[in-house]
């Protein structure tokens, strides 16, 4: 797993970079620069740009992952990346269409409490696009396992654009509006950057020749863009219907308790970014060896790093309600809940590139619709009865069903499953950290500084703890590689 260390190493760096930025973003500037109407606005138009990219895409950019490798002629790859970048054109037209003509009653859907989104309608559709050609272009780039700069751009770059357009708008050079039309225009620049990356990697013969396997690459792309529109709609459904049930503020209020939860996901995502090449060639080459010790092993790390981030977070979350602002402040039930959510997600490893780049992600798939699904009606049942807390409830049974269903499906289906004797000790250790940790607290008077000090100490006794156990053998070789170099 030596590409696997590498890259997913720097992927998380700049994945919690992103992260960082995000957080001064969502926790500090955005609460304290604009109103919590506009805040909901942006956090709306992002959560609903975010639900329906993967319509433009139709998964197209999981299918370049999972049929390049299949391919062994340059003529044949080059018309899978033209079929790649004409089939969102084409639904993006579509859509864009249907979208034009029924504007109206798309505005009036929005008039009344929450009217303030109605200027911006047309920037969803924008945020869609952009958002499904970047990932087409960083798919290209992942099967070349060229996932850094990608990983960069698609975490850190809009972040990083949204932070210096927050203290533009605070200096008062721009107003608000153009402000939310320049944040638009930011996930568009985003996409061309990635574009130009893509090219220059890998530049293909452009033509209209449909590619070999064009039955099955149609098949699939449709069965993943009904795989991605339920996991994206399993996270996202809340924060559109809180909009639809409560005033739009709510969204904000929400969207900065999930943010808090979210940073536990920063590990999946950048080691999926090369794991799933991987995991694709191993599955098309039968390598089934190779694919079990990559879910165990992918498992055992992910879980290490992603249940340190859990334990900070919860031990941490009250201190870390004493700095935004009051009017923000919610219960921590919705962290806690989210956070359980995501770590199990770290746990299962790399199990959606198991089962998305396989022959059985058809059953999954039905599955996932169903809990869809299942998650509206939790939704529509919960929310108007508990507010955002239902909405939180809702997510935290859907995605925890959801994830049960899949660990069972690869042990089914595959024989194996992600689970060893060290899964257990990396249980017992967080359970410890964060139970002892959770009602202890510094008396310093500083919400910040007992922040830092409380994890300064949880970090020492995490790494010692890790290290000592070997809880994940990729960690602890890197971690002797990085000593190994800077010793003399």
């Amino acid at each position: 797993m030596g590409i696997v260390a590498k890259q997913s190493l720097n992927n998380l760096i700049s994945t919690y970079l992103g992260f960082g930025i995000g957080a001064l973003n969502v926790l500090i500037l955005y609460p304290k620069f604009l109103t919590a109407e506009y805040y909901g606005l942006v956090a709306f138009l992002l959560s609903a740009g975010n639900l329906f990219w993967p319509f433009m895409a139709l998964g197209v950019h999981n299918t370049i992952v999972k049929f390049y490798t299949s391919y062994t002629s340059k003529l044949d790859t080059d018309k899978l990346l033209n079929f790649a970048l004409f089939l969102p054109l084409l639904l993006g037209l579509l859509i864009g269409i249907v979208g034009y003509i029924f504007y109206d009653s798309l505005l009036n859907y929005f008039d009344g409490e929450n009217d303030l989104v109605q200027p911006y309608v047309w920037g969803i559709f924008v945020i869609a696009m952009t958002t499904a050609y970047f990932e087409v272009f960083f798919a290209w780039a992942k099967v070349q396992y060229k996932s850094v700069f990608g990983t960069l751009m698609r975490e850190v770059f809009h972040r990083l654009a949204i932070t210096i357009l927050l203290l533009i708008f605070y200096a008062e050079f721009i107003s608000v509006h153009l402000f939310i039309y320049l944040l638009i225009g930011v996930f568009v620049l985003r996409t061309v950057v990635m574009l130009g990356y893509a090219i220059k990697l890998y530049t293909p013969r452009f033509s209209l020749q449909l590619p070999p396997k064009l039955k099955d690459l149609l098949n699939y792309s449709l069965l993943i863009f009904i795989a991605g529109t339920v996991a994206v709609a399993l996270f996202d459904f809340d924060k559109v219907m809180i909009e639809y049930f409560m005033p739009i503020e709510n969204v904000s209020i929400y969207g900065i308790a999930i943010y808090i939860a979210t940073v536990i996901a920063v590990p999946s995502k950048a080691m999926h970014q090369i794991t799933n090449p991987i995991t694709a060639k191993y599955l098309n080459f039968g390598e089934n060896e190779l694919l079990k010790d990559l879910y165990v092993r992918s498992s055992n790390t992910l879980f290490v790093i992603s249940g340190f981030v859990f334990t900070l977070i919860i031990t941490n979350v009250n201190e870390l309600y004493e700095i935004i602002p009051e009017e923000y402040k919610v219960g921590v039930s919705i962290v806690f809940l989210i956070s359980l959510v995501k770590l199990t997600d770290n746990i299962l490893g790399n199990i959606n590139s198991i089962i998305f780049n396989s022959k059985y992600y058809k059953t999954v798939l039905i599955a996932g619709v169903v809990l869809v699904g299942v998650a509206f009606l939790l939704n529509l049942w919960l929310i108007p009865i508990y507010g955002i807390y239902g909405a939180a409830y809702a997510t935290f049974i859907s995605f925890l069903t959801y994830n049960i269903f899949k660990l069972l499906f690869v042990r089914l289906t595959f024989g194996i499953h992600p689970f060893n004797f060290k899964s257990l000790y990396i249980f017992l250790v967080i359970s410890a950290l964060t139970s002892g940790f959770y009602f202890w607290e510094f008396s310093t008077g500083f919400p910040l500084l007992n922040i830092i000090l409380k994890t300064i100490l949880i970090s020492g006794l995490y790494f010692i703890i890790s290290l000592n156990g070997d809880l994940s053998k990729d960690l602890t070789n890197l971690y002797f590689k990085v000593i190994k170099k800077k010793t003399p």
